[in-house]
């Protein structure tokens, strides 16, 4: 082992040249005086630091662990300390590893990641009370951690958890009363997770919802109920899972003006299904099951009222019926077909049609 360039009368050449002995009785005294040497010295070259990294980690590694976890301890909180060291220490028993994985700034997302897939539930109870846990940590830890350690990330501010492992973690409490009130009480569950939980918990965490919504904004209560009804939809399989990222889309369109029904033509030619489901429901003013009913059964009859209701021009509604046909040998011909049917049909004989199915829209709001 090449030794660095030390300060004159550094004593650190020296420490080293013991490490090196096999023979030596005296480790634990040794790794002592090399801890307090890398303390007792304000300036580092880069390469005495790794040394010390590289020489303590070897040291302790022989060492019992008592003495693992006083090193552990005391090189916990240092924001310079070396990595090699923190590194081995994050990964030796949870005794050991538990100072260093609550506090050390020196271990990355990809170190904590490694201990979280790699360790066992004391490795990740220890990373979930660190001051911040970043998204991609706490995904990891909500997805292999057991209810104590979940219960430790719910209670910690400074971890942040994504949508996804919010809305996992709520359906973890849901089925586990140990969780109820750490989900219940954690700063900034989404509104319309935190009302999954009101039928499960006991009175006094259902009395905590109702004063959270009596706080929440009007605007924003509103959007999290759209939420939520969004994704139990999703999730019963009522609704296509890109639902709500279209949906945006097209509030996006209407908002502009550019909700038009050429827009609609637009949609289907670029295979954006949900898009157009959700722009013909909007345009025509029926719910998205009836409009999803309508073009998974190809029930062109049925688009055709739609559109006359709506009063789209004939060539437009030709265009969507060309486009859902497109894998049909005789689209054009059948096509051709509706179109006189539309022909036919008064706007006032498919408005009072359209009204019955507008009841299905009403009966799914109620």
């Amino acid at each position: 082992m090449s030794q660095p360039s030390a300060a004159p009368g550094s004593r650190l050449p020296d420490l080293i040249a013991m490490a090196q002995d096999p023979s030596s009785e005296n480790r634990r005294a040794l790794l002592r005086e090399l801890t307090e040497h890398f303390f007792g010295h304000a300036t580092q070259t880069a390469a005495e630091q790794g040394l010390y990294g590289v020489v303590l980690a070897e040291l302790s590694a022989d060492m019992e662990v008592a003495v693992r976890r006083e090193m552990a301890a005391r090189f916990a909180p240092i924001a310079d300390a070396p990595a090699v060291l923190i590194r081995r220490l994050a990964l030796d028993t949870a005794e050991v590893a538990e100072p260093v994985l609550r506090q050390s700034p020196v271990l990355t997302d990809d170190d904590l990641l490694g201990v979280v897939r790699t360790r066992g539930q004391d490795h990740m109870r220890a990373v979930s009370a660190r001051a911040s846990v970043s998204e991609v940590v706490s995904d990891a830890i909500v997805e292999r951690g057991d209810d104590q350690t979940l219960n430790t990330l719910l209670r910690n501010d400074g971890a942040r958890l994504s949508r996804a492992a919010s809305e996992a973690a709520v359906e973890r409490a849901k089925a586990s009363p140990g969780l109820h009130a750490a989900t219940v009480e954690r700063a900034g569950l989404p509104p319309d997770l935190l009302n999954d939980m009101y039928f499960v918990v006991e009175a006094r965490l259902r009395q905590q919802i109702l004063e959270q919504n009596a706080r929440l904004d009007p605007a924003l209560l509103e959007s999290a109920l759209a939420a939520g009804r969004a994704r139990v939809a999703t999730q019963d399989g009522a609704l296509p899972a890109d639902y709500a990222e279209c949906l945006a889309y097209v509030e996006e369109l209407k908002a502009a003006g550019q909700l038009t029904p050429q827009m609609l033509a637009r949609f289907l030619r670029s295979g954006g299904k949900t898009s157009f489901l959700i722009a013909l429901a909007q345009l025509s003013d029926i719910d998205f099951h009836t409009a999803s009913r309508i073009v998974e059964r190809r029930e062109l009859d049925a688009l055709a009222v739609v559109c006359r209701a709506a009063d789209l021009d004939r060539a437009l509604f030709l265009t969507y019926a060309v486009v859902l046909l497109n894998d049909d040998g005789d689209a054009m011909g059948k096509a051709h077909a509706y179109a006189r049917m539309y022909a036919e049909l008064t706007r006032d004989a498919a408005l009072r049609t359209l009204r019955f199915w507008r009841m299905r829209r009403g009966a799914a709001a109620a």
